[in-house]
């Protein structure tokens, strides 16, 4: 997902800058007991909520849903929850329901409160900590239900247990009565509603930046949940337009539906995905996986329902089974001849869709986000697992195995091509600017993180952005015309292709398994292209080859998009630029329309002087970025397939289904 940004930090002077941390390291004279501050209950939660869910942008907001939504899913872990109710209310409140057992409300022994309110004004209070309440759990930090509470502005709990209803309300984290019976009832679950902690000129010491909630962000996670945990019924509602959206979401079927889910838009190379399940010394591992007719590998690992974007030893455990169970099958059938080489771990994956599952009890992760599994045990255990399930398969599908070797020998020797041209585009060191690409403007400055590239479409552009560049810290790079598709080919065939040759120079970080992001020679590398629809398509094919072999360059922010203005209204001697069709309005409505100002509509770059392109794109006090930055990596993925891809009735029912999205089509 895209974020607005201005990506230029201001560059302190010499002098400033000292000053600046003179200010950050003064301490007073007169430390005492007093400087000591204690945060109470769950102040330190507000005090410090990016330490809890991450951010108070949108991001952080979507994690409260998450927190309380997990708690309900490790209910259905349990074995006593069938069905979850999402709904997204017009007052900018959300609320859980469940089916589950519900939030205990007996007195705690220790504390002498009722228990739910112990987990909602607690941290580290609950079911999770060793209690014996639930042999698997997700959640990002195992504290959810208190920091949602501690960072909503008001907060109900409804319990259905033993035949009452119990209910308490909740403001900023602090009780604002006693838990109460407020009904009978025949079910048993629990429902949350909370309406998050907003910064507004009514309440200006709220948390959040936003209250806006994305639908489909909630529901694509929501999605995968119920892909994760078959069986369970996730139903998600938003009720906040004018025509309620909801859907209602159940697969039996599990990780075999979450891979033809993911497949969706492509060509698998045999109708039904590969499965295997089994648990072994208390770890529950479930694999589905399935070859298509891509060049890109799309494999995702989880555990207990936490998404490990940085692998763990459950991945391993599956990529070193995937390899030998094909490596031996290939050996055994002389598929792979006895002059060839052994398939690597790279060519097994290509083309393949995963999804890696376990669960257990009290998993042990490498860092506190839980992006990359750590239990040693895990990666034998789903080795073995997957190794047997595999070779009993090729074995007992011999057409399909032959599919899937025949994809895998090719992958080899696209590798070799590769390799080949990978050479040929390798710069040795970042100070050997002769091996740099002829027709790149470099800059002066060697910091990376003070320097930016500009990728730009033909020499007319290209030329007005050298002459309007700052030469100390700005390069330029003519592109002509469009980058091939990378999308629809391998990387060999990518290598030879001129346009993607000198970028992969210019930057100096390489690319696939050879990226060094120490390497890389500009930390913002912009795409800058004409707006219009021939600028958006090249702007695209670049980003899909930065998000297929350099993808670190996206995930970690170095990737943006320049933003040019559509129009230049001139009245007298006041210019203005504009840059989309609702700002036009506004200017004109603020200028008058009597006399009527003059309105340029740029077609291209090409048209601006250097003059008006630096100052209005590429000047760092005045120009407008948009820093690109996926927001899940799973549907980036599956976005860009759809997009870029070689299946053309989903691409044509996308566009039919957001064409009123696009206001004024200029093709």
């Amino acid at each position: 997902m895209p974020e607005m940004t201005n990506p230029n930090e201001e560059i302190l002077s010499e002098n400033a800058l000292q000053n600046e941390i003179e200010k950050a390291t003064q301490v007073t004279e007169d430390y005492g007991e007093d400087q000591i501050q204690v945060l109470e209950g769950l102040e330190a939660v507000r005090k410090r909520p990016g330490m809890y869910i991450g951010s108070t942008d949108v991001r952080g907001l979507h994690h409260l849903v998450y927190e309380i939504v997990d708690n309900s899913i490790d209910e259905a872990l349990a074995g006593f929850c069938k069905k979850i109710v999402v709904v997204l209310h017009k007052d900018g409140s959300v609320s859980v329901e469940d089916d589950g057992r519900g939030f205990p409300v007996g007195i705690h022994p220790k504390v002498g409160r009722p228990a739910v309110e112990v987990c909602l004004t607690i941290l580290h209070a609950g079911g999770k900590f060793g209690g014996g309440g639930y042999k698997v759990s997700g959640g990002l930090h195992g504290v959810g239900a208190s920091v949602v509470n501690a960072l909503s502005r008001h907060l109900t709990v409804t319990v259905y247990q033993d035949g009452k209803i119990y209910q308490q309300e909740y403001a900023r984290g602090k009780y604002l009565y006693d838990l109460k019976v407020i009904g009978d009832t025949d079910r048993t679950g629990t429902t949350i509603e909370f309406l998050p902690d907003v910064i507004s000129p009514d309440n200006p010491d709220g948390i959040f930046e936003t209250g806006n909630f994305e639908y489909e962000t909630l529901r694509n996670r929501l999605r995968e949940m119920a892909f994760l945990n078959k069986g369970i019924r996730i139903i998600y509602r938003d009720e906040r337009g004018e025509e309620v959206k909801e859907d209602d979401f159940c697969f039996e079927g599990g990780l075999r539906e979450f891979v033809k889910y993911l497949n969706r838009n492509k060509t698998p190379l045999f109708p039904e995905p590969i499965y295997t399940e089994g648990l072994k010394d208390g770890v529950l591992v479930e694999v589905a996986m399935q070859y298509n007719d891509s060049y890109q590998d799309s494999i995702y690992s989880f555990a207990n329902n936490i998404a490990t974007p940085d692998g763990g030893t459950h991945l391993m455990g599956f990529n070193t089974a995937l390899t030998r169970a094909i490596n031996d099958y290939g050996r055994r059938f002389k598929i792979l001849k006895d002059s060839e080489s052994n398939l690597k771990g790279e060519d097994v994956r290509e083309s393949l869709t995963a999804i890696v599952s376990i669960k257990m009890e009290d998993p042990q992760f490498e860092s506190q986000t839980k992006s990359k599994l750590g239990s040693g045990q895990v990666r034998g255990i789903v080795d073995s697992l997957v190794t047997e399930e595999l070779t009993t398969y090729l074995e007992e599908n011999p057409a399909i195995a032959k599919l899937i070797l025949d994809r895998c020998l090719g992958a080899a020797r696209a590798r070799e091509a590769a390799r080949k041209a990978r050479e040929l585009t390798r710069r040795k060191t970042v100070l050997e600017s002769a091996s740099l690409p002829g027709k790149l403007a470099d800059c002066s400055e060697r910091d990376p993180a003070k320097c930016e590239i500009f990728m730009v479409e033909g020499d007319s552009a290209g030329g007005s952005a050298k002459e309007g560049r700052d030469r100390h810290f700005q390069a330029i790079l003519p592109l002509r015309g469009k980058i091939l598709n990378v999308e629809k080919t391998r990387l060999d065939r990518a290598l030879s292709n001129q346009e993607i040759k000198a970028m992969i120079t210019a930057f100096g970080c390489g690319i696939g398994d050879d990226f060094d992001e120490s390497k890389l020679r500009y930390h913002r590398i912009v795409c800058m292209t004409d707006a219009d629809v021939d600028g958006a398509h090249i702007r695209i094919l670049l980003l899909t080859f930065f998000y297929r072999y350099m993808r670190p360059l996206v995930e970690k922010g170095y990737v943006y998009a320049a933003m040019p203005p559509l129009y230049k209204v001139t009245r007298g001697k006041t210019e203005r630029y504009v840059y989309d069709d609702d700002e036009l309005q506004r200017v004109l409505d603020e200028l008058g329309r009597d006399p009527k100002p003059e309105i340029q509509r740029y077609k291209g770059l090409g048209e601006m002087s250097s003059e008006q392109l630096w100052t209005t794109t590429m000047n760092p006090e005045t120009r407008t970025m948009m820093r690109i930055t996926p927001e899940d990596a799973m549907e980036a993925d599956q976005l860009f397939t759809l997009l870029m891809g070689d299946q053309v009735e989903p691409r044509k029912q996308f566009i039919q289904q957001n064409s009123d999205l696009v206001k004024d089509l200029d093709v």
